[in-house]
């Protein structure tokens, strides 16, 4: 006689990433999660690093990556300085060429 394997149910919603688990599935579709390494009761949701997810602040993560105030998009100083040196320098080399 075999015996008959008695397979836990699964939850309607993955307690790790939220996903909708099909009635009977051995796995969530979204993470992989099953009873053995993840839907089991009191399971807490984890982000890609198995750390507690947290409430994302956009303004937050704005202001750490982009800083707070813009900077304009242009030419230093220090590279006028040095076109404009150079442009006399070849006019000079010119001008005394000539002279």
């Amino acid at each position: 006689m075999s015996a008959r394997k008695i397979r836990a149910q699964s939850p309607e919603i993955c307690p790790v990433c939220g996903e909708e688990v099909l009635p009977r599935s051995l796995a969530c579709p979204g993470c992989g999660a099953d009873h053995n390494s993840g839907w089991r009761e009191g399971a807490e949701s984890r982000d890609a690093l198995g750390e507690e997810e947290e409430d994302f602040d956009y303004d937050k993560f704005v202001a750490e990556e982009f800083g707070s105030s813009a900077k304009p998009a242009g030419i230093k100083t220090v590279w006028w300085i040095t076109a404009i040196l150079i442009l006399i320098a070849l006019a000079a080399l010119f001008f005394y060429r000539l002279g």
